[in-house]
């Protein structure tokens, strides 16, 4: 691989206020953590295809504000960006398409998944196609509702979703305490990879275990090329 592969984590809350770029940037921190304490992978083994290690870059669909689905045409039936009715969508199309595999980072609301995410996604089909993805969902008790439906979307749009088995991971909040700071959008303690309070380490452990799924696809689909 020439160019290091992409990784977007989509924040996947645009309400106000919020805690999901607060947890997105836990994500984004875990995994760096984790790979600054591995050893350099062996180059007789298929990860050295990955040298450089991925860029990994946050998506806040807020900033993209995205108008609910206005397209004249089924996204599946696009075989060009240039297609599009709007500019909007073009752009959106050209983000998605730079990227080489996604973390979706997704609050449960009433035993779903917010619907600004349900819209980024249908905006596009070819652009997530084929894709590695995993989900952290998070909320009171985890977020796991949403987190198995928006895994049932992502497979929707032929993402490569759970590479390995790791399946979805949720965040629990270990507390009313932080559930009230969450809701407010105010600081959770998460500077530090595990929390402040000690919690979510288990958890930071399996996004890990999820990020490591993630590249053996992207490995596995540059070997074949």
């Amino acid at each position: 691989m020439s160019t290091p592969p992409k990784i977007g984590i989509i924040i996947c809350s645009t309400r106000q206020p919020r805690v999901c770029p607060q947890i997105a940037q836990f994500v984004l921190d875990t995994i760096k953590s984790k790979q600054s304490t591995q050893p350099q992978p062996d180059t007789t083994t298929t990860t050295s295809i990955l040298i450089p290690p991925p860029v990994l870059n946050l998506i806040d669909l807020s900033t993209w504000a995205l108008p609910f689905f206005n397209e004249s045409t089924i996204p599946r039936q696009i075989t060009s960006p240039s297609q599009y009715d709007h500019e909007h969508t073009r752009a959106w199309s050209a983000e998605i398409t730079s990227y080489s595999a996604f973390i979706f980072v997704v609050p449960q609301y009433n035993w779903g998944y917010p619907a600004v995410v349900k819209n980024a996604i249908d905006y596009l089909y070819h652009e997530w196609s084929g894709k590695p993805a995993f989900v952290v969902s998070y909320g009171g008790h985890g977020g796991g509702k949403c987190n198995r439906q928006l895994r049932e979307v992502l497979e929707g749009v032929n993402m490569v979703v759970d590479a390995g088995g790791a399946g979805g991971v949720e965040l629990r909040f270990p507390g009313r305490e932080v559930l009230g700071k969450a809701a407010r959008g105010e600081d959770i303690g998460l500077k530090k990879v595990g929390g402040e309070e000690g919690y979510w380490k288990e958890e930071a452990i399996a996004i890990a275990v999820a990020y490591e799924g993630l590249l053996r696809v992207l490995v596995e689909g540059q070997a074949k090329v």
